[in-house]
């Protein structure tokens, strides 16, 4: 390809522009090739083959392909490779090519089929069932900023959900960790956004264009029936819209009306709190060792994916957690109910994302038969909740989404055969006796090995040759071949057989009544599959037509699946249905953390369980005790616990009163986050920061080693302070464990703090380890013990010893660490004294412009300053 590109590479280059930094699946005949960079990052992530095909600018061009058919498995590993691809497909036949060289004058011999991006494949655009995870949701979100708040819009395009919500920009970073979005997009002029966004153009952030665009999408005069949105919510659905448009080249996915989603309907969660309790995923990586992986008995991907939700944002609205728990309550109770409803639901087919590629235009016959299948499960789930004593509310209401669909039901199942295939272009997933037109092509087409037979059997008597036979390939479709020596028998011009090829050892002829029966073999063959596709397109436009009341019906599966699943788990685990208190309180009796329990049960060992009882009087607990004798784990479970409560979860725990929380904070482990430049001292810092700046008296706090990364006498000054400032400033329930028993003298001036222990004993020279929480502060840390128990060789625990046993001393001499803290005035008495203290040589500092002194100005400023600093000195 040296010198002048050709037309080819022209027409692929030009496609290049348009994919931008996405790869581009270029379509050429039975494979998709790659070129150029694109082949060699693709060949890397898919471990293919990278070759090379002529030369462009001199320069060999890398090359790489897969197959069409195979297409979807690759897709799928090169979006979780973090790519975006381009798909361009071939628009026209050879034949249409040739036809348009003629029409334009160009050399025929010389005419290229066109190709345009027919659609970009990424990670939130995904709609093939082999591309998604069946139990988790797949979100685009999209973020725009507008003055001092920022608009979020939500959208899984496998379902069709689409959510709006406006936050603080101080809460964005705890709103993105709750959606956890495939993608991300934002304008690209936002100096503020995100890490990891997709920049795109702010025109596309208008909040107009986003209320016309949901109005002609939905087909209404104005949105106030749907919800009320605000300006910053209407700017990001305008910015996910047009980049669904873009992605789809001018097709539009299915998208269900937006829901607006209050600010405040949820417990708020960072990212940092979300990681460290391991809700969606486990600190390694991975759903393995997750509070969801635990807990999640769903019997369908859609219920796992709304159970996902439901853990990602617990609710904050007491009556809705409990319309939740009442719904868990009446299956838990009632367990020849659940065990009916989950062996329905365990047959249903996952409709919501069947129907997302129907109405996306990307459906099979196989997407119609799960329609048809799952609303029919839908039907008998209604039966047996109907039939079902005292139903909640929210399951009656579940019931009445599940209705309604009997004739196209009906219809789905006349038209298609039980089991239709996911490819539709060979025709046979249309039902028998459905279509008595179709019955006869079907006929005609089917009994062509018959009709064949006879032909050939007539043939063999009128020519005498009983070696003759009918055969077909692909070049020559029917012929008549016999052995070379029966030849010339069938080349006399009155024999009606007309030559067509000869071979090595045999002849191959065509007759008149040959060519009239594989003619009307193949029309009726052509039209057979012509008549299924068009009623595949209707039946597509009937369940279209019904698309937000299937749409209802799976997100009402999905609940019911939820509650039972629940029930479940509950029953299984021996949980108990929490009671909600408005009050900030939290009373747990034998509480476990699920995962850690469920681990230590498949070991055969035993949890041991833990009460924990805040109240307003009693609100922070002094936690101290041995590495490794369950403080971590004590903290986590009662965080936990008060998460599935408020999510509509029976929780681990013997009973449990739980008062609502706004905000969750956990801060229990840390380590370095090098790509950042953090120390793990300061991920602790930033972490500490954000749940002293934003908690409040309802939020519940967990804390664990607070300064611990950093000097002892830092740490402990940092711990003293952050607690003072829990007990004085925020006022919220909390829990802090630590290794500093000077932090016990806190309670003799806070009068809301206790002080707590996990019990540890020491037996024959070796540490035993309770996790029994206990009243009171801890005797001593067992530190020495737990390195033994840990493996630290025994000469380095006696030299250690001797060291601790010094610096014992040391301290009874001096007053250790603590000495003198006692008589510090409390946080509030100090933040306030602080507070109240001018500085009026700062304040003149700040007020002067630099750059706008002269030499003599700048000298006569200098002199009051330091006049300035004299006053404030005397």
């Amino acid at each position: 390809m040296s010198g002048k590109p050709t037309p080819m590479m022209q027409q692929y280059l030009a496609l290049k522009r348009e994919a931008g930094d996405a790869l581009l699946f270029y379509r050429m005949g039975d494979f998709f090739e790659l070129f150029f960079e694109d082949a060699r990052v693709a060949a890397g992530v898919l471990d293919i083959a990278l070759t090379t095909r002529g030369e462009h600018d001199g320069e060999p061009v890398p090359m790489c392909g897969v197959p069409v058919h195979a297409a979807e498995g690759y897709l799928a590993r090169l979006i979780k490779g973090g790519c975006r691809v381009a798909i361009a497909e071939q628009t026209e036949t050879p034949d249409e090519a040739k036809e348009r060289a003629r029409r334009e004058g160009t050399p025929v011999s010389k005419s290229l089929v066109a190709r345009d991006i027919v659609r970009f494949v990424t990670a939130g655009t995904l709609t093939e069932e082999a591309l998604l995870e069946p139990r988790r949701a797949n979100l685009l979100v999209a973020v725009a900023p507008l003055r001092d708040s920022v608009g979020l819009a939500a959208c899984d395009i496998s379902t069709g959900r689409m959510e709006l919500e406006e936050c603080p920009i101080a809460a964005l970073d705890a709103a993105l960790a709750r959606l956890g979005a495939s993608e991300l997009l934002a304008p690209d002029d936002w100096p503020d956004a995100p890490a990891d966004i997709i920049a795109r153009p702010r025109s596309d952030f208008r909040s107009e264009d986003g209320e016309s665009r949901l109005k002609t999408i939905h087909q209404i005069a104005t949105l106030d029936g749907l919800g009320d949105f605000s300006r910053p919510m209407l700017a990001a659905a305008a910015g996910l819209i047009a980049y669904l448009e873009h992605a789809g080249r001018g097709t539009l996915p299915f998208l269900l009306p937006p829901v607006a989603r209050g600010s405040g309907a949820h417990l708020a969660m960072d990212a940092a709190t979300r990681a460290s309790l391991e809700i969606l995923e486990a600190q390694g990586g991975g759903r393995a060792g997750s509070l969801i992986a635990c807990i999640d008995r769903c019997a369908t991907g859609a219920g796992a994916r709304q159970l996902a939700e439901d853990l990602s944002a617990p609710l904050a609205d007491r009556a809705a957690i409990e319309a939740r728990l009442a719904s868990v309550q009446h299956f838990h109770s009632d367990p020849l109910l659940r065990a009916d409803v989950r062996g329905v639901l365990r047959q249903a087919p996952d409709i919501g994302r069947a129907l997302g590629r129907l109405v996306a235009g990307r459906g099979s016959p196989r997407d119609l038969g799960q329609i048809r299948d799952g609303l029919a499960e839908a039907r008998r789930v209604r039966d047996m909740l109907g039939a079902s004593p005292d139903l909640p509310a929210l399951l009656a209401d579940m019931c009445e989404a599940l209705g309604g669909h009997a004739a196209l039901v009906d219809h789905l199942a006349r038209a298609l055969v039980p089991s239709p295939p996911t490819e539709r272009s060979q025709g046979g997933f249309i039902a028998a006796d459905y279509d008595h037109a179709l019955d006869s092509l079907r006929e005609t087409s089917g009994n062509a090995r018959k009709a064949i037979a006879a032909l050939e059997a007539r043939y063999r008597d009128e020519t005498g040759t009983p070696s003759l036979k009918i055969k077909h390939n692909k070049v020559l479709g029917y012929f008549i071949e016999v052995p070379a020596k029966h030849g010339d028998k069938l080349m006399a011009a009155d024999s009606g057989f007309t030559h067509r090829q000869t071979m090595a050892g045999a002849v191959r002829f065509n007759s008149i009544g040959l060519h009239e029966e594989a003619t009307r073999i193949a029309e009726a063959g052509a039209h057979a599959v012509a008549a299924e596709e068009a009623h595949f397109e209707t039946l597509v436009g009937e369940v279209i037509e019904a698309r937000e009341a299937i749409a209802a019906t799976a997100a009402a599966l999905a609940r019911i699946d939820v509650a039972a699943a629940l029930a479940e788990r509950a029953v299984e685990g021996d949980w108990a249905r929490p009671e909600m208190r408005d009050e900030p309180c939290l009373e747990i009796v034998g509480g476990r953390h699920p995962v850690v329990e469920a681990a230590l049960a498949r070991s055969g060992e035993r949890f041991v369980a833990n009460d924990c009882t805040l109240a307003q009087a009693n609100r922070l607990w002094l936690i101290g005790g041995p590495n490794m004798g369950g403080k971590s784990t004590f903290l986590r479970q009662n965080a936990l616990i008060l998460m599935l409560a408020q999510a509509g979860s029976y929780v681990p725990a013997n009973s449990a009163r739980v008062g609502l929380a706004d905000r969750l904070f956990s801060r229990v482990g840390a380590s370095d986050n090098l790509a950042r430049g953090r120390s793990t001292f300061m991920v602790e810092m930033v972490e500490t920061a954000a749940i002293l700046s934003q908690a409040t008296e309802r939020s519940f706090v967990i804390l664990d080693e607070v300064g611990r990364g950093t000097s002892t006498y830092d740490g402990m000054a940092l711990a003293w302070a952050v607690v003072e400032a829990v007990h004085e400033q925020l006022q919220c329930r909390c829990l802090f464990a630590t290794h500093y028993h000077e932090l016990s003298r806190l309670a003799e001036t806070c009068d809301a703090l206790s002080l707590h222990h996990v019990r540890a004993r020491e037996w024959k020279g070796d540490l035993v380890l309770l996790h029994e929480l206990a009243t009171g502060a801890a005797d001593r840390s067992y530190g020495l013990s737990v390195a033994k128990l840990a493996g630290v060789p025994a000469p380095v625990i006696k030299r250690a010893k001797a060291v601790l046993d010094k610096l014992e001393k040391g301290r009874e001499q001096t007053g250790g660490l603590g000495a003198g803290l006692g008589d510090l005035p409390l946080f509030a008495v100090t933040a306030q004294a602080e507070e109240a203290r001018p500085d009026p040589l700062r304040e003149a500092i700040e007020q002067i412009d630099v750059d706008a002194l002269s030499p003599r100005e700048a000298l006569d400023t200098l002199y009051a300053l330091q006049t300035t600093a004299r006053e404030t000195d005397a």
